[in-house]
């Protein structure tokens, strides 16, 4: 897989932009990738040390349309964790 297919999207969040202070960045990624191709994605996306990656599983919630019930969608979030020194700047063209 191409390391853009792994890393689909950053998460922003209240929680992910304080995670962010301490080296720690969030992502979504591809539901079948491993930690070591996450690690070496935003390694080679980024130009960054990864020192350690920890996955999680993001069930979907219940949602209601109406008479209609269902699920939003599942998906599987990353929070890599970067060398001291290393920083990943999401938002530098805003």
């Amino acid at each position: 897989m191409n390391a853009h297919d792994i890393i689909i999207r950053p998460v922003v969040s209240e929680k992910s932009f304080e995670l962010m202070e301490q080296g720690r960045y969030t992502f979504e990624v591809a539901k079948d990738s491993k930690k070591e191709q996450i690690a070496a994605a935003v390694s080679e996306v980024f130009g960054v040390t990864v020192t350690s990656v920890n996955t999680m599983n993001v069930s979907g919630k219940p949602r209601r349309l109406r008479y209609n019930k269902g699920l939003s969608r599942s998906w599987k979030k990353a929070i890599v964790t970067l060398k001291d020194g290393d920083a990943i700047d999401l938002y530098a063209g805003r």
